[in-house]
């Protein structure tokens, strides 16, 4: 298969693009960040572009794949509503559009949240906003499209945040982490990259995968 990752220059994006290496079923990667990823590999094509509001300028390079695994986003911690729209909803709104005329056999597979809000009516605002954008991308007419809404995550040795404050946070997390690794409150990095793979492959009746929902497909032959 061959598939477009985005955000692999953070912690989930950067465990998926590694587990989509290793895999013997994908056969070429692109890339599309803002900045280089730093990983040179004979199955990975990396395009550096800036305004992801904007992906018109690249979308030459984004025709003929099997798969997205659309791993960026932002926090939305001091954020207001209208700006964490824009961030998250607005701009994979634009995506969906620009891979859905080129691509409309892809399956779209985005990277959410525990907790999300599929009533798009809660208290919380993060979860109304990923809420909202989840429903859009499963209802645009993909072949097929994975919500996924992972909750405390163990990545690998040496796969970081790409922000200092959220690095930290995990370090001073990750003892914790390692101790619930066996609970349903947490999964690992490189599970969700393999069950990301693995939704391209076997599709699946549930479209919303919480931890253990993506450790199981994960574990799928």
């Amino acid at each position: 298969m061959k598939v477009i990752i985005t955000g692999a220059t953070g912690m989930v994006g950067k465990s998926v693009l590694l587990e989509a290496i290793r895999s013997e079923e994908v056969e070429s990667i692109l890339l599309v960040n803002r900045r280089p990823v730093g990983i040179d590999h004979p199955k990975v094509k990396e395009v550096i572009h800036k305004d992801f509001l904007d992906i018109t300028p690249i979308r030459s390079e984004l025709e003929g794949y099997d798969a997205i695994f659309h791993c960026m986003g932002v926090s939305a911690v001091g954020m207001k509503e209208a700006d964490y729209t824009k961030l998250t909803y607005d701009l994979t709104a634009h995506w969906v559009e620009v891979l859905f005329e080129l691509n409309s056999e892809m399956v779209f597979n985005y990277v959410s949240g525990a907790g999300t809000d599929s009533s798009e009516k809660g208290r919380q605002m993060w979860a109304r906003v990923k809420g909202r954008t989840e429903n859009m991308i499963l209802n645009r007419g993909f072949k097929d499209a994975y919500m996924f809404r992972p909750g405390g995550i163990l990545v690998e040795k040496g796969v970081r945040a790409s922000k200092g404050s959220v690095s930290r946070l995990y370090a001073a997390m990750r003892p914790l982490l390692y101790l619930m690794r066996n609970s349903r409150f947490v999964t690992t990095g490189p599970n969700i990259g393999k069950a990301m793979i693995k939704s391209v492959l076997h599709p699946q009746e549930n479209k919303h995968l919480e931890n253990p929902d993506i450790d199981a497909l994960a574990e799928q032959e």
